[in-house]
């Protein structure tokens, strides 16, 4: 349900251990594949993965080719447990600084998957951020959930 405070709240139990699940959201490649909405083509410029450090990426509009470029400097990375980022937009009608906590928690099947996203821009309905989210982590159960032997 969407919220009135410029913040989401989203959960979602992945079929996948919470190390898998934690490398997707610190490894280039693997951002760039899952983090882009449908429709939207994602690439990390540059990355330093550690806390003080963090990412610069573009998403891009597969129909148009217009793009959108935002920062993230990582606030605390506790490995398969929990990552808290800021994040900035390149666009100034998008300004202010979003807050991102992320949290990885043991699951019968998996991991119990919690992202919160607060501070968004006035500008993004949190309606478009939950569709947006939902895209993105379809995207991600598609990526760490297969069990693949090597080999394959």
């Amino acid at each position: 349900m969407p919220e009135t405070n410029n913040s989401v709240r989203l959960h979602r139990i992945l079929r996948a251990p919470a190390e898998r699940v934690y490398r997707a959201f610190v490894e280039v490649k693997a951002l760039e594949r899952w983090l882009p909405p449908f429709g939207f083509i994602g690439e990390v410029h540059e990355m330093d993965a550690v806390v003080g450090g963090g990412y610069r990426m573009s998403f891009t509009n597969f129909g148009s080719g217009s793009s959108h470029f935002f920062s993230v400097k990582y606030v605390e990375l506790v490995p398969h447990e929990r990552i808290r980022h800021t994040d900035v937009f390149e666009d100034p009608n998008l300004s202010g600084e979003i807050s991102v906590t992320i949290t990885f928690d043991a699951a019968s099947c998996g991991t119990s998957l919690t992202i919160v996203q607060e501070g968004i821009p006035d500008a993004i309905p949190t309606d478009a951020c939950y569709l947006g989210w939902q895209e993105s982590l379809t995207q991600l159960a598609n990526l760490v959930e297969p069990e693949i032997p090597d080999g394959a």
